[in-house]
C-alpha cells in the first residue's frame, strides 16, 4: 500500500510542467501560449465497397519493396554454391535413373537391347575416351553428391560452421569429387 502511494505521488510529479527535466525539453514558446504538446491527428474513415477497397490493397501492395533476388548476392555464393550443387546433382542422378529405367521398360517394345551385357558390350567398342568422358559425366553428380552430403552430416553434427573451415571443406568437396569422378571413369 505504502509502495503503491509512493510510484503514484512519483507520477505525479514526473507529470507536472513544473518540472524541470520536462520544462527543459518542451520549447518555450509553447510553455508560453500555453499549448498543447501533445499531436493529434484525426482519423478519417470512409465506406467503401469490395471492389475498391480491393483496388486500393492492390495500389498499396505496387508500393511494397520486392524481395531480393539471386543478383544482390556475390556470384560464389549462389553459382557455386554448394547446396544448390548438391541439389542439381541430385536432381541430375534421381533424373538420370528414371530415364533409365523408363527406356529399359519401353525397349522390348521398341526392339533396343537394353540389358547389361549389351551395355557392356556397347562400352567395350567406344575408344577410351569417348566411354570415359561417358562415365565420368555419370561418376560425377554421384560423387559429388556423396561428398557433399558427408559434408551436411556434419554440419548436422554442429561441426565446421566458421569461414576457413567451410572454405576448405568447398574445396575438399570439389577435389574428391574430381578425383573419385576421374577414379571412377578411368580406374586411375
Amino acid at each position: 500500500m505504502i509502495a503503491q502511494r509512493v510510484g503514484v505521488s512519483a507520477l505525479r510529479g514526473a507529470a507536472k510542467p513544473s518540472n524541470i527535466f520536462f520544462a527543459q525539453n518542451i520549447p518555450k514558446l509553447a510553455l508560453a501560449a500555453r499549448l498543447p504538446t501533445t499531436q493529434y491527428r484525426p482519423v478519417a474513415t470512409t465506406k467503401v465497397s469490395n471492389t475498391e477497397g480491393h483496388d486500393i490493397l492492390v495500389k498499396q501492395r505496387l508500393n511494397r519493396p520486392v524481395s531480393p533476388h539471386l543478383g544482390i548476392y556475390k556470384l560464389n555464393q549462389t553459382w557455386l554454391g554448394h547446396s544448390a550443387w548438391t541439389r542439381i546433382t541430385g536432381c541430375t542422378l534421381s533424373g538420370t535413373v528414371y530415364a533409365y529405367f523408363a527406356t529399359y521398360l519401353v525397349a522390348p517394345l521398341l526392339g533396343w537391347h537394353i540389358e547389361s551385357a549389351s551395355l557392356a558390350a556397347s562400352f567395350a567398342a567406344m575408344p577410351v575416351v569417348v566411354s570415359g568422358g561417358v562415365k565420368f559425366l555419370l561418376a560425377f553428380p554421384f560423387t559429388y553428391h556423396f561428398a557433399n552430403g558427408v559434408r551436411h552430416l556434419t554440419w548436422d553434427l554442429g561441426k565446421g560452421f566458421t569461414k576457413p573451415v567451410i572454405s576448405k571443406t568447398e574445396a575438399a568437396t570439389w577435389v574428391v569429387s574430381v578425383l573419385g569422378s576421374l577414379f571412377l571413369a578411368f580406374g586411375l
